[in-house]
Formats: structure tokens, C-alpha cells, sequence
């Protein structure tokens, strides 16, 4: 698998040849599928919660004798069926949405998803963007190159004047690529990446 080389200027100056074993895993939706939603709900806050009848408050005397009054029987307007009473059902903040999922699967479905976008000729590699150090020279070099939709700039360890650099673009996120997933890539139509971040890359999923 290649990729192409460009520089901070936005011209192409070659190709460069990737690890196959990273960058030319062929892939298999079901796994990608999977991996994608395990992560997607292990980062799931179930932050909406409703209170039982239990939870409410009042409502602790009955609201009318049993029998006589003409009306159904009552034994608490804390009942779901009363207006203000309980909720059944409701979703609480004490649910749990987590996926079990192994390292190797998230490693493989990292490599797949990293050699789709090299295939489809989606991942761009450029030579010396560590020297850029304002937004508005990242911003000329993001136009220059052939992107036309969200890109994700990944970085190797590079320093944090280039992420300073990144982060008003639009449409142009910052990810580290040791910390690089299946969400990140399937959220971005594009990649740019330092010859650090391929190494980085390389050696980890290798």
C-alpha cells in the first residue's frame, strides 16, 4: 500500500510506502460494525432520570375515602396514572451501557478502517507540518490539499504549537495517533497524518 507525500507548500512530492500489515487489512463490515457501537456506547453518560412513584414527593394520605364517593379508588397521587405522580419505565442515570470488547478486535478494526481510507485514497501524509505554527498557515495548507469534507490531523507527538494551529479550522479535528479508533476514523472523511504519526501508528498496531 502507498500514500501519497505532500509538503506545507500543498504540492505532491511522492509516495510513500506503508506497512501492510497496518495499511492493507481488508475489511469486514460486521467486526467494524461492532467495534464502532461497543465504543460509541462505552462513552454513552446516561444522564436522563425520572423518579419512580416511590421518589416522588407527597401524596403519602389517600386522596378520598375507598368507597361512596362515586370516583375510582386512590391509595396516592404518587401513582404513574396521576399527573406529577411516578414514571414508569422511565430511563434512569444508574443504567449501564457498557461493551465488553478485547484488545485485539479494537486493534484489528483500527486497521481496517486505516487501510479503507488508504485504499480509497482518503489518507494523506505531509512532510514537515510540525514547522507550521499559526492557524492561518495550516488553514492555506488544508485548502491546497484535496479534501472536501471533515479531515482529522494526526499527530505523532509533535508539539502543542501545532494543535493550537488546528483547533479554530473548521471541519478540522486533532487526534493523537496513539490514541487513534475506529470512531475517529469513521467520523472523518479524510486523514492527515506526520511521518511520526505513521511510525506511531506502525509500531503500535503492528
Amino acid at each position: 500500500m502507498k500514500v501519497s507525500v505532500y509538503n506545507v507548500q500543498g504540492k505532491k512530492e511522492n509516495d510513500m510506502e506503508l506497512n501492510d500489515a497496518v495499511f492493507g487489512v481488508p475489511a469486514k463490515d460486521a467486526l467494524l460494525h461492532q467495534v464502532y457501537h461497543a465504543l460509541e456506547a462505552n462513552a454513552r453518560q446516561p444522564w436522563a432520570h425520572t423518579k419512580t412513584k416511590d421518589e416522588v414527593r407527597g401524596g403519602g394520605k389517600k386522596p378520598w375515602k375507598q368507597k361512596g364517593t362515586g370516583r375510582a379508588r386512590h391509595g396516592s397521587i404518587r401513582s404513574p396514572i396521576w399527573k406529577g405522580g411516578g414514571v414508569t419505565f422511565g430511563p434512569r442515570n444508574d443504567r449501564n451501557f457498557k461493551q465488553r470488547l478485547n484488545k485485539k478486535m479494537k486493534q484489528v478494526a483500527t486497521k481496517m478502517a486505516l487501510s479503507e481510507k488508504a485504499k480509497e485514497e482518503q489518507f494523506f501524509v505531509v512532510d514537515g507540518m510540525e514547522t507550521l505554527k499559526k492557524t492561518k498557515d495550516m488553514a492555506a495548507l488544508v485548502l491546497l490539499l484535496p479534501l472536501n469534507g471533515k479531515t482529522t490531523l494526526v499527530l505523532g507527538g509533535e508539539g502543542e504549537d501545532l494543535g493550537l494551529a488546528v483547533r479554530n479550522i473548521p471541519k478540522v479535528d486533532l487526534q493523537r495517533a496513539i490514541d487513534m479508533n475506529v470512531v475517529d476514523l469513521l467520523h472523518h472523511q479524510y486523514v492527515i497524518a506526520t511521518k511520526k504519526a505513521i511510525e506511531t501508528l506502525e509500531s503500535r498496531l503492528a
